[in-house]
């Protein structure tokens, strides 16, 4: 299946303040989901973004702020994005069936949404150098486990250089920019 961005939509799961610290790679982590986030912007691919329980584990993490630029979290205290009505009113209302994924935890909340993205008929494309866990083993038996699910795993740069489609526009250019 072409991943087109007519029909994307990215959703960035729960970087907080409180989760960051004890995720496996946060650096690297940090550095490709800015990345990501820029390339999508660059193909102006609509970004949902999640909290868990913000009055316990903070707010989405500086970096990923300023990389999102204006956007309105939407609060959870479900694991799956899909469990909160918030969610699912905002992603039906973009009209895309393809969700680019990204954030923590692997195996906990980017596991159980994209079971229910699934379930509900959308296609979720999960960037693995976007996601992680505490634990390498959880992230990495998560995402076997969403492949035999049925979801599509990408990385950020093969994602973007997939939704960008074509050399010489000023996209590409942006986009080659970003993963040099």
């Amino acid at each position: 299946m072409r991943i087109l961005k007519e029909n994307t939509a990215g959703v960035v799961i729960d970087m907080q303040e409180g989760l960051l610290p004890h995720i496996a790679g946060k650096e690297e982590l940090t550095r490709n989901l800015i990345i990501l986030i820029k390339g999508l912007k660059q193909c102006n691919i609509p970004m949902l973004v999640t909290q868990q329980y913000t009055k316990g584990l903070g707010t989405t993490v500086y970096p990923v702020k300023e990389a999102l630029g204006e956007y309105t979290h939407i609060e959870k205290n479900s694991f799956s994005c899909c469990d909160e009505a918030v969610f699912k009113e905002r992603i039906a209302s973009l009209g895309k069936r393809i969700i680019i994924i990204a954030g923590i935890e692997t195996h906990v909340c980017v596991l159980q949404t994209v079971i229910d993205l699934l379930e509900q008929n959308y296609f979720p494309v999960v960037i693995e150098d976007c996601v992680s866990s505490r634990k390498e083993s959880d992230r990495r038996v998560a995402l076997e486990r969403m492949k035999q699910e049925g979801a599509i795993v990408s990385t950020y740069e093969s994602i973007l250089f997939e939704l960008c489609r074509f050399a010489g526009t000023d996209t590409f250019k942006a986009i080659s920019r970003l993963v040099k």
